[in-house]
């Protein structure tokens, strides 16, 4: 009996895709889950209302955060989570707006913290140069 020899495959040579789309569509699942968590380091609860958000397109605003003990905070010249002094946060702020007048500077102010101490803030900041200081809530 003779054997008829079996005809030769034919290479495939496409890349089957469904492995990357699936990894790729975990890789985003991760970022949108931890893009949220690397907003500001200091942990500053935030008071609830419904005002509309600010346009921030232009530029980048300067934050100055107030945690519940009181303390302030600012992301300029130094360490952002170490805590500073009233004067030297005015200081900071300060020089930015002199280089920089446009610059719009926002406060995170803690829901628990006294009122005295966000209005003593924004006095300093509006006797620097800020002529409007925005609050940022949730």
């Amino acid at each position: 009996m003779i054997r008829m020899p079996k005809p030769k495959r034919k290479l495939n040579a496409e890349i089957n895709v469904v492995p990357y789309i699936d990894v790729v569509m975990v890789l985003l699942i991760v970022f949108m889950i931890t893009a949220p968590m690397l907003t500001q380091g200091v942990d500053v609860q935030l008071p609830k209302v419904g005002a509309e958000p600010v346009d921030s397109r232009d530029q980048e605003p300067l934050i100055v955060s107030v945690d519940a003990k009181g303390q302030y905070f600012v992301d300029v010249g130094g360490d952002p989570l170490q805590p500073v002094v009233l004067a030297l946060v005015i200081e900071r702020v300060g020089k930015i707006l002199s280089s920089n007048p446009k610059k719009r500077v926002l406060v995170r102010g803690d829901r628990s913290v006294s009122y005295g101490k966000v209005v003593e803030l924004m006095a300093g900041l509006q006797g620097v140069g800020a002529s409007s200081v925005g609050l940022v809530t949730e």
